[in-house]
């Protein structure tokens, strides 16, 4: 797998039958009680979020959700979130925060939706907001990157005292075809534009972006999902418990320098 090209890894991530946000919270997590709307606007379902339990331990769980198939991808918007799905993860962060749950995020997503409507309605607010708060929540924050992590749109639900990735996943400040039509002006140069953007998981982890990296099996997790299943639940519990021992104080100190370290 290591001889894998970046491009190679960008194609690995938007395979249709990877595995989305719900299969891992409806693998990982016991009693998933999903949780709609942003009391504002209406129900976005390219993020889906919710109440759970870990080993028995109440957790919130958000993730960006695409579809397998065409129609799944029409009602999800291809996993694009609009201001209102950023509004109700930091929702359902702020009531995790009240009642002291851990918080777990499943980034998979190409951006957030550029729409008008989006747009009219705040999209970079709410992005904007949600960086802000999370930088701030006084419980732990555990974000893993599952597929695509593009752009505000990932960032967006993104800022943890723990960022991971399954090892095909990729994250990066835009799509490699959206850096190559900015860079090159030429959108078919994205293989290229792949390469120097450092993107993969091992990229990212040398530079000190993320904390640790999931193993797959051979061609991607969706051909071992029990075994990735394992992996990140040992690793949710170890993290989860080794975080809940800080104050509410160093739990933020040690977010803030994370991200300003970048």
């Amino acid at each position: 797998m290591s001889k894998i090209t970046a491009w190679d890894k960008v194609q690995l991530a938007r395979e249709l039958d990877r595995p989305k946000a719900l299969d891992y919270i409806n693998s990982l997590f016991e009693e998933f009680i999903e949780l709609h709307g942003d009391r504002c606007f209406g129900d976005d379902k390219s993020i889906v979020g919710g109440i759970a339990t870990l080993e028995g331990k109440p957790v919130t769980v958000i993730g960006e959700q695409k579809g397998k198939n065409v129609k799944e991808n029409m009602e999800r918007n291809f996993g694009m979130p609009e201001p209102e799905g950023y509004r109700k993860a930091l929702r359902l962060m702020k009531q995790a925060e009240k009642f002291k749950r851990p918080i777990i995020t499943f980034i998979d997503t190409p951006g957030a939706y550029p729409g008008m409507g989006a747009e009219e309605r705040g999209q970079g607010e709410a992005i904007a907001r949600n960086l802000m708060e999370m930088s701030r929540i006084k419980v732990p924050i555990i974000c893993i990157v599952i597929g695509e992590g593009s752009s505000g749109g990932a960032l967006a639900i993104g800022v943890g005292d723990r960022v991971v990735m399954l090892e095909n996943a990729v994250y990066s400040i835009l799509s490699p075809e959206g850096f190559a039509s900015i860079l090159y002006k030429d959108s078919s140069k994205a293989k290229e534009a792949a390469e120097n953007m450092k993107l993969t998981a091992n990229d990212l982890k040398k530079l000190g972006i993320i904390d640790k990296i999931i193993k797959e099996p051979e061609n991607g997790a969706q051909n071992d999902f029990e075994t990735v299943i394992n992996d990140i639940k040992k690793y949710l519990v170890q993290n989860i418990k080794k975080l809940e021992e800080l104050t509410e104080k160093k739990l933020i100190e040690q977010r803030y320098e994370k991200f300003r370290n970048m």
